[in-house]
């Protein structure tokens, strides 16, 4: 059997493979997404490849007996994931629990939310629910950051539980993993099946052309509201300094050893924010390493490049009124505070927060190997074992996620980042 190089998932393939292990998609339509090549095997060769997420850990394997033969998929980490309600394993359950707990139900109709739903929609829901045995309320989220004007994953799954009474028929809301662009052929509808439905609607695609403008129309509101009180001229005004007004920029640098939590901790916090209607970028150690610091080596000149460049960024985000938050080691007291006077210069509120996780515990997590491979030598110039962690005294969060949980992290550091922004 040949092995393809490994492939490194992005947010939309993860939303891809979690539904894959979760009974959802077909291996054989998951191998067609993601892997270009998977048409073209060799004949009669065996091939497998390992899919990883964007800190190349080892997540999933597919498998291939050869042409002809269908694809395997075997879990070999749980995917991570993330904190709000379209996290809650109650709400996210594998297409293949969902599928066995409607397998007596005779009519099973799945109704797809996602939108926030109108009076309109809540009408909708209870007159094709009237002659069904179960209903679902499928709500569809992604990994992938959501635009700003859009509610959010949290708030999205908050509105379909709200709208779950007012089915006539016993109903539950089911979280389906779902990329943001999807693969052509691939519908929901089609996903739907694989969760027990027999028949399917989309609650927002029976909108019909007056409502769909109403809704689209919703941000005119202001405008209209502020010409139906103002002269041309001073409306003008108005709308000016609206637009411009913006909230205290801020930038939420965390740093630690690999493996402390750091980037587990920095997603949460951002989705929380986002969740919360504000313009949040995150910037993560692996991810800027492989875009905005490709190239740099490990060595203190390059660690320092990396943090500076990071610190740029993040200070642009803050200058416009958003929130940048960042998670890379950062070992150096220096680089540190280059990146804390680039963010006050721009007046935005600099939040450094510690993942202070003890070496010994974070050795053990390992996920990657990576301390293995330092401690046998491989890996030169790494944090906690070669190269030195010059420990923050200025840090004005500390925390330990050894010791408590994501969601007690998180809520620490939105405590202090709340009180900073006023």
């Amino acid at each position: 059997m040949s092995t393809l190089p490994a492939q490194v998932l992005g947010d939309d393939r993860l939303d891809l493979l979690e539904l894959a292990l979760g009974g959802g998609l077909e291996p054989d339509r998951l191998a067609a997404a993601i892997l270009p090549d998977a048409g073209r095997v060799t004949p009669g060769e065996a091939v497998a490849v390992v899919l990883t997420d964007q800190e190349n850990t080892p997540l999933a394997r597919l498998e291939s007996p050869g042409p002809g033969g269908e694809w395997s998929l075997e879990e070999l980490r749980h995917l991570p994931v993330g904190t709000g309600r379209q996290w809650d394993p109650a709400l996210r359950r594998p297409a293949r629990d969902v599928r066995a707990a409607l397998a007596d139900a005779e009519d099973v109709v799945a109704l797809i939310v996602n939108a926030a739903p109108t009076w309109v929609d809540q009408t909708f829901v209870a007159r094709e629910s009237a002659e069904a045995d179960r209903t679902v309320l499928l709500v569809p989220v992604s990994r992938r950051r959501r635009n700003g004007s859009e509610v959010g994953p949290g708030g999205l799954v908050r509105s379909a539980l709200s709208l779950a009474p007012s089915a006539g028929t016993p109903a539950e809301v089911v979280v389906v993993p779902w990329p943001s662009s999807p693969p052509p052929g691939l519908t929901l509808e089609d996903v739907a099946q694989a969760y027990g439905a027999g028949r399917t609607a989309d609650v927002v695609g029976q909108r019909d052309e007056e409502l769909r403008a109403l809704v689209a129309g919703l941000d005119d509101t202001q405008a209209q509201a502020v010409a139906a009180l103002y002269p041309p001229a001073s409306a003008a005004e108005v709308l000016r300094a609206a637009r411009g007004a913006r909230h205290r920029g801020a930038v939420v640098f965390f740093t630690g050893f690999s493996g402390s939590g750091k980037s587990t901790v920095a997603r949460a916090l951002a989705e929380q924010l986002e969740d919360d209607g504000l313009a949040t970028t995150l910037l993560d150690g692996d991810a800027v390493r492989q875009h905005l610091s490709k190239g740099l080596g490990f060595d203190r000149e390059g660690r320092e490049t990396n943090i500076e460049r990071i610190g740029y960024v993040a200070s642009l985000v803050a200058r416009h009124g958003g929130i940048a938050i960042a998670a890379p080691i950062a070992p150096f007291a220096s680089s540190r505070a280059h990146v804390r006077a680039l963010a006050e210069e721009t007046g935005a509120v600099f939040l450094l927060v510690h993942v202070a996780t003890p070496l010994e515990v974070c050795e053990a997590r390992d996920r990657k190997g990576m301390y293995a491979k330092a401690r046998a030598g491989e890996i030169p110039d790494f944090t906690g074992i070669s190269s030195p962690y010059e420990e923050p005294g200025d840090a004005d969060v500390t925390i330990d996620t050894s010791s408590g949980t994501v969601d007690e992290a998180v809520a620490e550091v939105r405590t202090a980042l709340d009180a900073a922004l006023g």
